[in-house]
């Protein structure tokens, strides 16, 4: 008689299991999700500071940002504090940056794919143009 006890109170047990998470009993989240996923690995950021020739930050610059394989530009407008910055980059492409702003315009700057940081920090530094020499 004490096996068929066991088996009803194995059986009940199961039965009252589906009717228990019904009621809002609190289970494990991952209990029933399989191997947690790992954040995206493929994916990048770059940030940084606009700075003039006298070295204090630009409001107002406009930063690109050059994909060198689709060829799609960015653009970001430097805050008060003269940073800038982009996500969602790939970490398997070549990035182009350039900052200009009334006349001035910084040199092309690159994040490479061998950078492997996932949070890049290129500073921008405005330079006036060069005017090319007359031809006259």
């Amino acid at each position: 008689m004490g096996s068929r006890w066991l088996v009803i109170s194995l059986l009940m047990t199961a039965l009252a299991a589906p009717y228990a998470f019904s009621q809002g009993v609190r289970r494990d989240p991952g209990l029933f999700q399989g191997p947690k996923k790992e954040k995206d690995d493929n994916t990048r950021s770059v940030e940084g500071i606009v700075r003039d020739a006298s070295e204090a930050p630009v409001a107002g610059a406009v930063v690109q940002i050059k994909d060198t394989k689709t060829l799609r530009v960015r653009s970001f407008i430097t805050q008060e504090t003269g940073q800038y910055q982009f996500h969602g980059l790939s970490t398997g492409i070549d990035y182009e940056l350039k900052a200009a702003h009334k006349g001035s315009s910084s040199e092309v700057r690159t994040l490479s794919v061998f950078d492997s940081r996932k949070q890049a920090v290129i500073h921008l530094k405005l330079e006036a143009r060069k005017n090319p020499p007359s031809g006259s």
